[in-house]
């Protein structure tokens, strides 16, 4: 063959690579939050979307749109559904009014009732057999979506209150902003009065006197949000969210649409991501935390002994109520008691040691 023709093989040759690589058209994929966009957790989100962007060499681009930029909070997981938005962003448990199993993903109310905590929650998830029955929720759901699970957080704190609460008995004159689904139900079980409402609406609620009380997440989420300059009695031991996770919902189709190495890469980003939200979250609440205490006179208090046995038993009482009426919550709540028979007696042996050294030391810093 003349060198012209070799020359001429080869420009063929680079063409089709370059058309093969064109084939492979970027993809955008447009998330819904159920958040504003100055909330903490979009920050991780975008650190999500940067190493799918990097793994997969720019053909997948994730761009996040803020709560209400096509449908309403409420109406994401619907939307992402039906293909209105590709992909939305928000907590599973806020879903559970559609299966009550979602709850057991987004937020096992008082850890499951079995002792999980985030960590130990993570390890279910990915060596438990968690993962699994998480793929299947969307199909007893009966919707067109993957999940990818991406930010665990916890324990949070039990909230804000304008005075101390010394007893159940001061708790229960608030009305008190709380999560949807099984958890914000558990409050009312325990007479608290409950309300339910997104984020960014609660601190003008407080302003307003809609509500005198309040729950969000942590330090850091918290005062991103402001509740600061409302109240500044604060509370950091609660049971109603010991573990919670938000997750994306992408549309199947969307989903589908995707090559086998880009969800691959969307899948390895979000298994990265679950350890980066977390260590984000310890120093960022810490930060947090202090600045909130030395420079915004906010007040730090343990919560009241009594109420832990009572949302605890109440919260037993609604995940037994669930599990004897649906086969999958059922399935769900066994595998996670099953998971906590094995690991939680040595996690929670080794988190005591843990925590009693933690202790220690932010006693020296009293002193």
């Amino acid at each position: 063959m003349s060198k012209f023709f070799k020359s001429l093989s080869a420009a063929i040759i680079g063409l089709g690579l370059m058309a093969s690589q064109s084939a492979i058209a970027e993809v955008v994929i447009k998330v819904q939050s159920v958040l504003p966009t100055k909330a903490d957790e979009i920050v991780m989100v975008k650190d999500f979307a940067a190493n799918v962007a990097a793994l997969t060499n720019g053909e997948v681009k994730i761009e996040v749109l803020p709560d209400g930029a096509v449908v309403s909070g409420r109406d994401i997981l619907n939307a992402v559904d039906k293909g209105l938005v590709d992909a939305g962003f928000a907590w599973t448990h806020y879903w559970s009014g559609q299966h009550p199993a979602a709850m057991l993903f987004g937020s096992p109310v008082a850890g499951a009732g079995v002792g999980i905590d985030n960590i130990a929650f993570l390890s279910w998830f990915m060596n438990g057999g968690g993962k699994e029955l998480y793929n299947r929720l969307w199909d007893e759901m009966g919707l067109n979506i993957h999940g990818l699970m991406l930010q665990p957080v916890g324990p949070e704190a039990l909230g804000w209150f304008k005075e101390p609460i010394n007893s159940m008995d001061d708790f229960r004159k608030y009305r008190f902003r709380t999560p949807p689904g099984i958890p914000g139900q558990t409050y009312k079980d325990i007479g608290v009065a409950s309300v339910a409402m997104g984020g960014g609406d609660i601190l003008p609620a407080l302003e307003k006197g809609t509500i005198d009380a309040a729950e969000w997440c942590c330090p850091k989420p918290d005062s991103v949000f402001g509740f600061q300059k409302v109240l500044k009695h604060y509370y950091l031991q609660g049971l109603h969210q010991v573990v919670v996770n938000a997750d994306m919902y992408i549309n199947g189709d969307v989903w589908n649409s995707l090559t086998e190495d880009q969800q691959t890469a969307m899948e390895i980003a979000a298994d990265a991501s679950l350890i980066r939200s977390l260590s984000y979250r310890i120093y960022e609440n810490g930060k947090a935390l202090k600045d909130l205490t030395e420079n915004h006179g906010v007040i730090l208090h343990d919560t009241p002994a009594d109420y832990f046995p009572e949302y605890m038993n109440a919260a037993r009482a609604s995940l037994e109520k669930n599990a004897a009426e649906n086969e999958f919550f059922a399935e769900v709540w066994n595998s996670q008691k099953e998971f906590a028979t094995i690991a939680v007696p040595f996690w929670a042996g080794a988190q005591s040691s843990n925590a009693q050294l933690g202790q220690a030391f932010a006693k020296s810093l009293q002193n």
